[in-house]
């Protein structure tokens, strides 16, 4: 699996939207660095004493990207077979998928994710609404708290995949390899 975005530091005095994206991305292609390569056991082996995998892990956040571009932003069902899934049925059900199965699932997530996030972006900004409500007064979040909380998902994760892979292979680093 890989993340094929090219990514380069911002400059310092680079614009809120612009620092989001580039966290945002940054984090995406480090956990596609941390998860990829790897066949079917070393995707689903796991890490005591916790009984998460990477293909757990996987798809997880298949499950919160196809959430963030339906939902979140929206207001819309997302696709099957989120739109039906129960809570946290991601996890075991990623035992029955392939290697091939994850990363497609969650390269496809990523793109519809990332092509909602420029439709929000282009017709409000950050400041606009979200499509769904969470709070008891009816209120929904702007868009840069979607995007805080999804850099905040994958910040979690990217620290358990980074333990994982050191102990299934030893890979370790911070940022995935970029091209020249």
């Amino acid at each position: 699996m890989t993340d094929d975005t090219v990514f380069s530091e911002p400059s310092s005095t680079a614009g809120e939207v612009e620092m989001l994206l580039f966290a945002l991305d940054r984090s995406r292609a480090t956990f596609a660095w941390k998860t990829g390569g790897l066949d079917a056991a070393a995707l689903h082996r796991p890490h005591p004493p916790s009984a998460m995998t990477l293909a757990g892990l996987i798809k997880h956040l298949t499950r919160v990207e196809e959430e963030t571009a339906a939902w979140r932003l929206f207001g819309e069902r997302p696709t099957p077979p989120w739109d039906t899934a129960a809570r946290g049925w991601e996890w075991q059900a990623a035992a029955a998928d392939t290697p091939g199965e994850l990363y497609t699932r969650w390269s496809e997530a990523v793109a519809r994710s990332r092509a909602a996030v420029a439709r929000m972006l282009a017709d409000g900004g950050l400041d606009r609404p979200a499509g769904f409500v969470v709070t008891g007064d009816g209120q929904a979040p702007n868009v840069r708290r979607v995007l805080v909380d999804l850099h905040d998902e994958y910040a979690r994760h990217v620290g358990h995949a980074d333990l994982f892979r050191e102990a299934i292979d030893g890979l370790t680093g911070e940022d995935p390899p970029q091209p020249a």
